[in-house]
């Protein structure tokens, strides 16, 4: 008997198989199905499909015998492996160099004949073989051959498939536990942000009717705006959290609303500078998503905001409509983008080199996340400027 070699690439050819994690499979019928088809096809009493770790082989599926595995010295298939591109074909083991005194020659399984197919792996490496055995020799035809070659490619497929549902089942578990990490963190969040908002609310009252016995209507006024924004800011904080437990609501979540009130509660919420004129050319009753809509614009206008460099920035909302689709734009009179920038603008990861308004470097337009939104609301999205006229970003979406 000779002992096997090993592969040239055992190290990365067991590490690929500790990837397919084979022994946490249990029965499996695909594969019992393929070694009972060999069987038969190839007329033998044994069928195996087997894989070879680093101290035995152990069989996925066995017809015709018991067994579950074997050492790995004694094992054909160590030596099928070696030449993983042709079918390894033993005629009488009795009479080959290479398994005279194989215990498994000798013994009670008494194999004879053997004729193994290699299983290798999308990588290049061979993880076992799908091979059929007789206690006589024998030889197969072509047509047999032809058909052990093409089970092994069904073996070796039912293999792949099954590493690729592990691979899915730990990336959705991860999936899960991000999820689970996201919606206890804009719980905290929300908690942080909503206590000093009810305190800025609380005080803002005080000052609010302590202005209004002393008849100050201008303070009283500033002081509306203040409680109104902050206000808002709850509610939006509110609406964000509700988001996060169910996020394919933030679409799906269509509501009837009028553009105007949208506008108002968005405006106040964008710390604009006092000069700064926002307007909107005109209104309708919107049946969309509504937090989905206040996403995007106000994102748009605080882009507009910050990068514009007017003394008196103005910003206007256009909105028409058809049969099919409503139609926005947001237009400014700011600084423009370069042709080539323009291109890329809704590229994911893009930042802007300019500074803001506010002396501050652009970290980012945030014009990836608008895009992705607007089309995932089966919208589309467009852009256009020039230089030192403004810029305008429109979008469509279904009515």
């Amino acid at each position: 008997m000779i002992l096997p070699e090993k592969p040239a690439n055992e190290i990365e050819r067991l590490k690929s198989i500790e990837s397919y994690h084979i022994e946490s499979w249990g029965s499996d019928k695909d594969f019992d199905e393929l070694t009972m088809l060999a069987a038969e096809i190839c007329q033998t009493p044994i069928a195996l499909v087997t894989i070879l770790g680093e101290n035995k082989q152990w069989f996925k599926s066995s017809f015709g015998t018991d067994l579950k595995e074997s050492s790995r010295e004694v094992a054909f298939c160590s030596h099928a492996i070696l030449d993983d591109r042709e079918i390894m074909i033993v005629k009488d083991a009795r009479k080959d160099e290479r398994f005279v005194n194989n215990p498994l020659v000798t013994g009670d399984t008494r194999i004879v004949f053997y004729a193994g197919v290699p299983l290798v792996n999308p990588e290049g490496y061979a993880l076992g073989t799908i091979c059929v055995i007789d206690h006589e020799e024998k030889e197969l035809s072509k047509n047999q051959l032809n058909a052990l070659r093409i089970l092994g490619k069904q073996a070796l497929h039912q293999i792949e498939l099954r590493r690729k549902l592990k691979e899915l089942e730990t990336a959705n578990t991860a999936l899960v536990e991000a999820n689970t990490f996201i919606e206890k963190f804009a719980h905290r969040v929300a908690h942080d942000i909503k206590n000093p908002l009810t305190s800025i609310i609380m005080s803002a009252d005080s000052i609010q009717k302590k202005f209004q016995s002393e008849g100050d209507e201008r303070s009283v006024r500033l002081i509306n705006i203040a409680l109104r924004s902050a206000k808002n800011l709850v509610t939006y904080v509110d609406n964000m959290l509700d988001y996060s437990k169910k996020p394919s609501s933030l679409l799906s979540a269509h509501e009837t609303f009028e553009l105007h009130e949208l506008f108002e509660k968005i405006v106040p919420m964008l710390n604009a500078p006092q000069e700064c004129k926002i307007s909107l050319s005109n209104s309708a009753q919107i049946k969309s998503s509504r937090i989905a809509l206040e996403q995007i614009l106000l994102n748009l206008f605080s882009n507009a905001i910050r990068y514009n460099n007017k003394s008196q920035p103005e910003i206007h909302l256009g909105f028409k409509e058809d049969q099919h689709q409503y139609y926005f734009s947001v237009s400014d009179n700011g600084r423009g983008i370069e042709k080539d920038l323009l291109e890329r603008i809704f590229e994911e990861g893009f930042t802007s080199a300019e500074k803001d308004r506010f002396g501050k470097k652009g970290n980012g337009l945030g014009l990836d996340a608008v895009s992705s939104l607007v089309k995932k609301m089966q919208g589309k999205i467009h852009a256009f400027s020039e230089i030192e006229k403004g810029t305008t970003i429109s979008f469509s979406l279904p009515r």
